[in-house]
Parts: C-alpha cells; sequence; structure tokens
C-alpha cells in the first residue's frame, strides 16, 4: 500500500470485474430497491428501459465491493513481503454519479479507479487528500457507470 505521497494523479488501477446475473439484480432490488424494471422481467419490458435491468445502487455497491476486495489484496501483500501499509480514512463524499447505460443480466463490468488530485490536508496532519473518477465499462467497453470520489489517505510518517 502506497502513502499519500506516492499517489500519481493519472494513475489507473483496474478494480476488477462484475458479472450481473438475472438473480442478482432480482435480490438486490428485491432488498434495497424494489422498483418493478428491477424485479420483475414483464414490468422490465414494459419499462422505458425494455427489460430487466440492475439498480444503479447495486452497479455502485459492486464498485465498493471490488475497490475494498483491491486494497485488502494490498495490504496483505505488503504485510506479507514486510512492508507498512498506508491507511485509507474516510471518505468525505462523491459527486457526480452517473448511470450512462442500462446494466442487464449477463452483462460483465470492468471497474477501473483513477486518481485525479492529491494534495496534503490543513486540518489532519498526516494525511492527505486524494481525489479520484471512477468507471465502469461493461463487455463492449462501452462506459457504464462513473462518479468522483475523495478519501483521507495516510502520509508517510516523519
Amino acid at each position: 500500500m502506497i502513502y499519500f505521497e506516492d499517489v500519481v494523479p493519472g494513475s489507473k488501477i483496474e478494480l476488477g470485474s462484475f458479472t450481473f446475473t438475472a438473480e442478482a439484480i432480482r435480490d438486490f432490488a428485491g432488498r434495497y430497491d424494489p422498483q418493478p424494471f428491477h424485479i420483475d422481467d414483464a414490468a422490465g419490458k414494459a419499462s422505458p428501459y425494455g427489460g430487466l435491468i440492475a439498480s444503479g445502487w447495486h452497479v455502485a455497491a459492486i464498485w465498493m465491493r471490488l475497490m475494498v476486495a483491491h486494497w485488502q489484496r494490498e495490504a496483505g501483500a505488503a504485510r506479507e513481503a514486510g512492508r507498512p501499509v498506508a491507511q485509507l480514512g474516510p471518505s468525505p463524499g462523491f459527486r457526480d454519479m452517473l448511470w450512462l447505460q442500462p446494466v442487464r443480466a449477463g452483462d460483465t463490468l470492468r471497474y477501473v479507479w483513477e486518481a485525479t488530485g492529491a494534495r496534503p490536508t490543513a486540518t489532519r496532519p498526516g494525511w492527505g487528500m486524494v481525489t479520484m473518477r471512477n468507471y465502469a465499462y461493461n463487455q463492449a467497453d462501452v462506459q457504464a457507470f462513473q462518479f468522483d470520489g475523495a478519501v483521507f489517505w495516510q502520509a508517510r510518517p516523519a
């Protein structure tokens, strides 16, 4: 795990991929976003989407799942190599979340994290603020999802 000072704006990380199944789409929507076009094939066909689609929040939740798994792997590899592990802190939020394409059963999204900025913080000594843009592309390499985020990131200890 790199420290705040090592973050290079413009650098990208492939977080992983996820295939959305009809069962997973219905399960997530049934628990968290029970709109008809997320849970029922016939309602999906009758909707402007023309079929069952994943909740946008499902698409976003998979980003979080893959992001956490990526950083856990990175931290584990650093520990195994005897290197220190920088900590990620809280996020002050996100903006401009866009669902650009419907995600359908059988679609596989590939998620990418891109550092867009890094600046020291005035209010949290020992931490910096890293901004990022996050993307998801479907199997046709069409962008389906995007948002901008930020996270507090531990600076290298003195």
